[in-house]
């Protein structure tokens, strides 16, 4: 199968989760979950069409009037020990039986509400251009990090993991690292299938709003967007 050249986005999502019952179907500012993600990969300019997988009825119906092709997920790829990856070679395989190979997959999760079309543009860009293999979205952070050591009578111990516990530089002073928002990922088709992971070759990644770096998993993070969004959405903060 040859490539098509073109980019592709997939929103794999699920009918089933436990932290809230029918995750991708809950809104955010009067938009669901599964039509933010597609709507954002819709108004970026570089991708060609968006892809949903999904076991569930109706979040088909939902992506479909949003915009996007469904992909009907098989029931053996829709349990919580499935892989994001085993669903995304499913959707290609899907696509490869109908004659289509697309050049950049853009793996994009509807958890994340607030991913900006541009951010999405300018990863794919960095993959077509070669410069890099495999771009994913992260937020600067300059925490101090540590981890719990336990001991053989159960006691834990914290130890420092990313600075020396003796130095407590000011953040002006230190370099920051990066933490992956789970937001979206981006590479080539050939490559994926070839590793079958999204990390692989050159690996780089996006800069993005680190407020609007929220992934949602209970109904917390979902009063926490709702919050957030008059600050972040355009069409709720006056942007043209």
């Amino acid at each position: 199968m040859r490539s098509t050249g073109s980019v592709v986005a997939v929103v794999p999502a699920r009918a089933g989760s436990k932290g809230i019952p029918g995750k991708n179907l809950r809104a955010v500012a009067g938009r669901s979950l599964v039509r933010r993600a597609v709507e954002a990969a819709l108004e970026a300019t570089s991708i060609d069409a968006v892809v949903v997988s999904t076991d569930g009825d109706a979040i088909a119906a939902e992506a479909e009037r949003a915009g996007a092709r469904v992909v009907r997920r098989p029931t053996e790829l829709a349990g919580d020990e499935a892989s994001s990856e085993s669903a995304l070679l499913h959707v290609l395989d899907d696509l490869a039986a109908a004659g289509e190979e697309p050049e950049v997959v853009v793996f994009l999760q509807a958890t994340s509400p607030f991913t900006d079309p541009a951010d999405l543009d300018s990863a794919v860009a960095r993959v077509r251009d070669g410069l890099a293999d495999s771009v994913f979205a992260a937020t600067p952070s300059h925490a101090f990090l540590w981890r719990i050591e336990r001991e053989p009578d159960g006691a834990g111990t914290a130890r420092a993991v990313n600075h020396d516990a003796a130095v407590r530089p000011r953040r002006q002073d230190r370099e920051p690292e990066y933490r992956e928002t789970g937001a979206f990922y981006v590479f080539r088709t050939a490559a994926f299938r070839q590793h079958r992971h999204r990390f692989h070759g050159r690996v780089e990644l996006v800069v993005v709003d680190p407020r609007g770096a929220i992934d949602i998993d209970d109904p917390g993070d979902l009063a926490v967007a709702e919050a957030l969004a008059p600050h972040l959405d355009p069409a709720l903060n006056g942007a043209p």
